[in-house]
């Protein structure tokens, strides 16, 4: 049935103001992976010697590792936060934290200063995850789950791909990186968006007139704390195959090139972006006709094969390289679409931010490891993106087991 005018306004609002923020998070995301390198030259460079692949691979894992456990912490927080306070106020707070302290890079002169940044922007990011998930799964009907999944996975890297963009028309080095951080301090003017018209959720209202919700206390208790344990490992697999080696792509194709053709990192990005928003769309929809499980085996399996034959086969950046690209983008990003699919429908609507959010953010704290481990590999292998690559890209093969430990949820209703 078509909703009624109000109804449709309100779900379109509710939708806009989550997909904007998806998008935004994208691309805070993407802007680190673009500007790393250049940024990271020229902060040894100051202090007189010149950053070679070892050391930009060191303090990209770091960085990398502070951002991600700065968006499990802030998942955690702003989840709870959400539970408590509601998700649209709670939702506002995230955008304005990663959207100013993105923007403050712009006068980091350290690698530390860099990496304390991005913790802290991280933590709004964590949180505007799981706040929109829940806002947009209890506010739109049921059936159309699936469909939005998919369309909340792609917004991120719809996001990564308008920052691509933004380095192929805008050479990125190490005298202009500053000034494509700016770029990260626009979202702020999201949260008057957010404040101003965004709806509450009807379901979080109700379910608040209730006793006080004990968020943390729940989901870390029967019989809550099996999926909330299931959940964190599928996601950890999940990150540490993206975040420990996926998001590095755009820094190898800088090193292929020896820095000569500054675009290619930002060609890469854009082409692994598509790659993912078509992932996104396509690991929903096909969660939704084929079941939860059977669909996360398949996501592992082709991503472990697409990985295998990108880091173990290219050795040079061009066509194949940029074809590759699109293929390990689509695979392992359409676990993105698959996740806010299936982890609502593991929490009951009092604390499913708190639920969703504490699964997936604990996963980052895994992906930290994976990224510092992807910077250690680095260094054992003579600052190869490839051969490291290589390794922490066989985490998928652990999926392909764990998976049917998890609940199928397909066809079940939200929980109340």
């Amino acid at each position: 049935m078509t909703p009624a005018p109000a109804s449709a306004k309100r779900l379109g609002t509710v939708l806009a103001a989550a997909l904007l923020g998806w998008m935004f998070d994208g691309l805070e995301m993407g802007l680190f992976p673009l500007i790393a390198r250049p940024a990271l030259q020229e902060m040894q460079a100051a202090h007189g010697a010149l950053a070679g692949d070892a050391f930009v691979g060191t303090w990209m894992g770091i960085v990398t590792a502070a951002f991600l456990l700065g968006a499990a912490l802030g998942g955690g927080v702003f989840g709870w936060l959400g539970d408590r306070i509601g998700r649209v106020r709670a939702l506002s707070f995230s955008i304005l934290c990663y959207s100013v302290f993105t923007g403050l890079a712009y006068f980091a002169h350290t690698p530390w200063q860099l990496t304390a940044l991005r913790f802290v922007a991280a933590l709004g990011m964590g949180g505007e995850w799981s706040l929109g998930v829940a806002l947009v799964m209890e506010v739109w009907p049921e059936k159309h789950r699936p469909m939005l999944a998919g369309v909340i996975g792609a917004a991120a890297n719809v996001g990564f791909a308008l920052i691509a963009v933004v380095g192929i028309f805008f050479s990125v080095t190490v005298d202009s990186w500053r000034w494509v951080v700016l770029i990260g301090a626009l979202p702020a003017l999201l949260t008057f968006f957010v404040r101003l018209f965004v709806p509450e959720s009807e379901k979080w209202l109700h379910a608040a007139q209730g006793a006080p919700a004990r968020p943390f206390r729940e989901v870390l208790a029967p019989p809550l704390l099996r999926p909330t344990l299931i959940a964190t490992a599928l996601t950890s697999i999940v990150l540490i195959g993206t975040w420990g080696s996926v998001q590095w792509l755009p820094l190898w194709a800088d090193q292929l090139t020896c820095g000569a053709q500054p675009t290619a990192k930002a060609w890469t990005g854009l082409v692994a972006a598509v790659g993912a928003v078509t992932g996104c769309m396509l690991g929903a929809r096909a969660g939704g006709f084929l079941g939860r499980r059977a669909m996360f085996f398949f996501m592992c399996l082709s991503s472990l094969v697409v990985c295998a034959v990108l880091f173990r086969g290219m050795n040079s950046y061009g066509v194949a390289f940029l074809s590759l690209t699109f293929l390990a983008g689509l695979t392992t990003a359409s676990f993105y679409g698959w996740m806010p699919l299936y982890l609502p429908e593991l929490f009951p609507t009092r604390v499913r931010a708190t639920g969703q959010g504490l699964a997936y953010n604990t996963g980052r704290i895994f992906a930290a490891i994976g990224a510092l481990q992807m910077g250690a590999l680095m260094r054992e292998f003579g600052g190869s993106f490839a051969r490291a690559g290589a390794v922490v890209t066989l985490i998928y093969a652990l999926g392909l087991a764990l998976v049917w430990l998890a609940p199928e949820t397909r066809g079940r209703p939200l929980p109340a």
